[in-house]
């Protein structure tokens, strides 16, 4: 029989000598820790070893193993034509993900770099601001949140989509994502209503505090908040689904997984060759949300909930306003009137107080206690949805301004010109810059 050999190495001989004073007392198992630079649970399972097999427990039976694949320069010149000719923007993370997934080249991240290094190609990875993050949530379901991110998705097409998507905070699962030219309030109501089709009711959604989830105040009291304005209509479809809406106080407090959209979605479409947006959202939702749950998603117990039979998503994400039924059964809703025909739960609506509720599509339905009691179909000249429209573009062109921070050991400026101070305002000169994060 062929004799067996062992290697021994001083650092054998030192834990040896070290877990042998352990054992003899001499030595308390968080001082052996600290010395062999091990945790306690590790030196623990070395003392279980040495007391049932002896030394020979904590030797390798043979030498350090080679490394299995060598990177000659064959290897290094495929490796930097590969990263010239398609990945000449990725950063060293995602070129060797890459590596694996389309060449067969299994690299670890620093052997990588260290080619990348001795080439002289510099690293595309950008140097991000990290932010405190809150605990995640135990489990899935509780809290979901919701972000939009305007930009140039597409290198070839100028214009600025939005990226809206929903991500759950226990799992980092992002069920559902969209482009959108704008980010409006329809936009916004057909990701949650495709997100709750596809996971069910969620406790509570977490979003900044934009205008379709949060109407706007100033130092906590109402600006020109009239009776229809107090809940936004996202926060009123929230309530009816038993949602608890959750405004973030910053942007930054909010996504954990949205920032590495932004970085391998533009280059992931860039290699497949996405042409516009109808292909970018069929690639987005069919391959690489599918890729991203798949790699990130993580496991939790569900508290999801089904919706109930009773529960209309279609009469839920619509624009609901009130209004006051006619003497002739009529009432008017953006520039048009709608008659209310004749029903069987009340011989007449005069003076009643209804609900108008718009779709998407521009279907009106009349609701008299959650009940449909007419239908109409919105005319595209009517002067309220050109008004809303321009409403929808200036809220799309909020976007936050970098901070101009004063320099330091600077002395003040003295002011020449008095202040004037303006009734119910700040005083002139000193206003302060309002912005949105888009």
């Amino acid at each position: 029989m062929k004799e067996q050999k062992v290697w021994v190495t001083m650092k054998d001989i030192q834990r040896y000598k070290v877990l042998k004073d352990v054992l003899d007392k001499r030595l308390k198992g968080i001082e052996a820790a600290q010395l062999l630079n091990l945790t306690p649970i590790h030196i623990s399972r070395l003392k279980t070893r040495l007391l049932k097999r002896g030394f020979e427990a904590l030797l390798r039976r043979t030498p350090p193993s080679p490394p299995n694949k060598r990177i000659n320069d064959s290897l290094t010149k495929e490796i930097l034509k590969l990263l010239q000719d398609f990945y000449y923007d990725f950063n060293i993370l995602h070129f060797k993900d890459k590596l694996g997934e389309n060449h067969d080249l299994q690299l670890s991240y620093e052997s990588l770099r260290q080619i990348l290094i001795k080439a002289g190609e510099p690293n595309p990875k950008k140097k991000k601001k990290v932010h405190r993050q809150r605990r995640r949530m135990p489990k899935a379901g509780m809290l979901v949140q919701r972000d939009s991110s305007q930009h140039q998705w597409l290198k070839h097409i100028p214009e600025k989509w939005w990226l809206v998507a929903m991500i759950d905070d226990a799992t980092n699962e992002v069920p559902y994502a969209r482009f959108f030219p704008k980010d409006t309030l329809f936009a916004n109501m057909h990701v949650l209503r495709r997100f709750i089709e596809i996971k069910d009711l969620f406790m509570s959604l977490y979003v900044d505090k934009a205008s379709h989830f949060k109407t706007t105040r100033h130092g906590g009291l109402p600006v020109e908040v009239g009776p229809e304005q107090d809940d936004t209509q996202i926060e009123r479809a929230l309530e009816e689904l038993g949602i608890t809406l959750i405004p973030a106080n910053s942007p930054q407090a909010k996504g954990r997984r949205f920032r590495l959209f932004q970085d391998r979605l533009i280059k992931e479409m860039r290699l497949a060759g996405i042409k516009d947006y109808e292909e970018a959202n069929k690639f987005l939702q069919d391959k690489f949300l599918l890729w991203h749950n798949q790699r990130y998603m993580l496991e939790a117990e569900s508290s999801y909930m089904p919706l109930p039979q009773e529960k209309n998503l279609d009469l839920i994400f619509g624009i609901k306003k009130e209004r006051t039924v006619n003497h002739d059964d009529t009432l008017s809703f953006n520039g048009q009137i709608i008659q209310i025909p004749p029903s069987t739960i009340r011989l007449s609506f005069a003076k009643a107080r209804v609900e108008v509720c718009l779709l998407e599509d521009n279907r009106i339905f009349v609701l008299h206690k959650g009940k449909v009691i007419a239908e109409s179909i919105l005319s595209k000249d009517s002067k309220t949805i050109k008004k809303e429209k321009k409403i929808e573009e200036l809220l799309n062109q909020r976007e936050y301004q970098p901070k101009i921070l004063p320099v330091r050991n600077e002395p003040p400026k003295k002011i020449s010109t008095p202040l004037q101070i303006i009734p119910g305002g700040s005083p002139s000169g000193s206003g302060t810059d309002k912005s949105m994060w888009g």
